[in-house]
């Protein structure tokens, strides 16, 4: 797992619009800690320092220590909200935690050896169908990616969840199928589904439910996008 971040944080005195649109021309970030039994608690973050910490690449699967008046709080990000047009972070949702808590994370996948894998020696193609996997961890034992080992895939051959060992302290949040990670396709096999997936639903490996193909993202505009920020806070 990541090591912990930390990130000092200052408690939001008043709640609403009118306030968080005054934060953020200060150059702070609005934010909540919740969960774990206790009362919301409104924050505000210098978003000079959030932005570094999501540069870093695993801040959505860390444990964030949050600093505000004297007290730490142990979290962990849940949501982070940009703007359409500027991408500045506009609102983080945090969940606190306890120590024996376990929490469902997505967790991304990793593909090593495929030097080892025949198939792709021979021109195949790696279709990755889960670029993560949606896990239930402890919360002190997060796995910052799970490496899947593609040596001796041949060209037709998928990778099953049920072949993976997780780490210790983490299963599956999916247990009702055993759901396709990745295939080896010839590459003309894949031109094909991408041809069909152009004219309707995309399918991009066997064994592929439905919900499994990345989703297009269509932003609202920058005043509709803002309204709904300032309503959720």
């Amino acid at each position: 797992m990541s090591d912990a971040l930390t990130l000092p944080a200052e408690t939001r005195e008043r709640a609403g619009k009118g306030a968080s649109r005054a934060l953020r021309r200060e150059g702070r970030v609005p934010a909540v800690i919740y969960g774990g039994k206790e009362d919301p608690r409104p924050i505000h973050l210098e978003e000079k320092e959030l932005v570094r910490q999501l540069m870093l690449g695993h801040f959505m699967n860390s444990i964030v220590m949050i600093d505000v008046d004297g007290n730490s709080e142990r979290t962990l990000p849940k949501d982070v909200a940009f703007h359409p047009v500027t991408d500045r972070p506009t609102h983080v949702d945090f969940l606190r935690l306890s120590k024996d808590a376990k929490i469902e994370v997505a967790v991304p996948v990793v593909f090593i050896n495929e030097e080892e894998s025949p198939g792709l020696k021979k021109g195949g193609v790696l279709n990755v169908v889960r670029h993560d996997l949606e896990l239930i961890c402890e919360s002190d034992k997060i796995p910052d990616q799970i490496q899947i080992d593609v040596t001796g895939k041949e060209v037709g051959d998928s990778i099953h969840i049920s072949e993976i060992t997780l780490p210790q302290g983490s299963e599956s949040a999916i247990t009702d199928r055993d759901f396709t990670i990745a295939t080896v396709v010839a590459p003309s096999a894949l031109k094909k589904a991408e041809e069909e997936g152009e004219g309707g639903d995309d399918q991009t490996g066997e064994d592929m439910e439905a919900g499994e193909t990345a989703a297009t993202e269509q932003g609202p505009d920058a005043d509709a996008a803002e309204e709904q920020e300032d309503k959720s806070e």
